[in-house]
């Protein structure tokens, strides 16, 4: 009866209508056709699904039938399709406008987490909206690929299907962001965004992962966040070659390069020299971080960089007579490692210090 007397109240003129129709066999009206997709509209609104809406129509239309006479009856039919037509075509209409109402809510949502806007506590009931309880820690896990991710992208349904899968009671947040793949998860939920690098990774075709630390409330979302994008930058200019980067084992960087000025310094003394060199700095500082990324193996160091092994001790030896550092030696070998990350990060000897 409850079901009834609810379908009852978007069926209010439907069955006037019908007999309307079928008594001279004409097709509904456009004010009629207005008024069933105005219905259908307010039962979206409602949260009434279209299945048992349908179902009650043409249950009305049986009651319909039985008062109709002769040539009437056999335009019920068709009264009827057009009927529940125009009332689908309301509903379904109310429900893209809930949907785009729902999108642009949650796109809302997620800027202003990911840039620390509104109202701390507006934003924390906000977050319970979308599954994350900002009274806990986060950590935040950014996918970037050669080509941009977008919400409804096939790579970006089938990564959210894995974790809804292996993770379906986890509070799990999934976006996109200026062309990247976002998962927000609790702090101590490591297994999902190791999960998650997984799964990006393997579906961008060598994209790159990085994954920022665990932050405690509102503003740790957006510290992770950021300590995830800065990794990736890191990653770009160094360049840091490995798929999963976690920003928790590349903390010295930053603490390198909080005193630009110091680096710079640093930067200038130890390489500037090789300026001196036949085609300027820029090869020689290429092989010094090719060498210390291998492990100061000059075989392997040469090979990465497709030269003789005469080439590579030819080259070591020249940055040991313009610099006064050799790279083979301990102490010697830090200071030329610090200089050479520094020189990647202020982007010299492109950019003057």
């Amino acid at each position: 009866m409850a079901d009834r007397d609810t379908a009852e109240a978007y069926l209010e003129g439907y069955a006037q209508i019908l007999a309307g129709a079928c008594a001279t066999g004409r097709r509904l009206t456009r004010d009629e056709g207005a008024a069933l997709r105005a219905q259908g509209e307010r039962a979206a609104e409602a949260g009434l699904g279209l299945r048992f809406l349908v179902r009650a129509h043409l249950s009305a239309a049986q009651g319909v039938r039985a008062s109709l006479r002769g040539a009437g009856a056999d335009h019920l039919l068709a009264a009827v399709e057009q009927a529940v037509d125009a009332f689908a075509e309301g509903h379904e209409r109310a429900q893209r406008l809930a949907i785009r109402q729902q999108e642009a809510a949650r796109r809302e949502f997620i800027d202003d987490l990911l840039h620390g806007r509104s109202d701390a506590g507006r934003l924390a009931e906000r977050a319970e909206r979308f599954g994350l309880l900002l009274s806990h820690a986060h950590a935040v896990a950014v996918a970037q690929g050669t080509e941009p991710y977008e919400d409804g992208y096939a790579v970006t349904r089938g990564i959210e299907a894995s974790l809804a899968a292996r993770f379906a009671n986890r509070r799990i947040l999934l976006t996109t962001k200026n062309g990247r793949l976002i998962c927000i998860a609790p702090g101590d939920e490591a297994d999902v965004l190791g999960f998650f690098a997984k799964q990006a990774y393997a579906a961008t075709d060598g994209g790159q992962v990085a994954i920022g630390r665990p932050h405690p409330g509102v503003g740790g979302v957006v510290h992770s966040y950021e300590e995830a994008l800065n990794a990736l930058d890191l990653a770009a200019r160094l360049p840091l070659e490995a798929p999963v980067l976690h920003a928790a084992d590349l903390l010295v960087y930053p603490v390198l390069t909080r005193d630009r000025q110091a680096m710079a310094d640093l930067v200038r003394s130890v390489l500037g020299p090789l300026q001196q060199a036949r085609g300027g700095a820029q090869p020689l500082i290429d092989t010094l971080n090719a060498y210390f990324h291998t492990g100061c193996v000059a075989a392997e160091a040469a090979r990465r960089l497709s030269l003789s092994a005469r080439a590579m001790t030819y080259r070591l030896e020249r940055i040991r007579l313009l610099t006064g550092a050799d790279p083979g030696d301990p102490g010697d070998r830090y200071t030329l490692q610090t200089a050479v990350v520094g020189a990647r990060l202020l982007d010299w000897p492109d950019q003057p210090l």
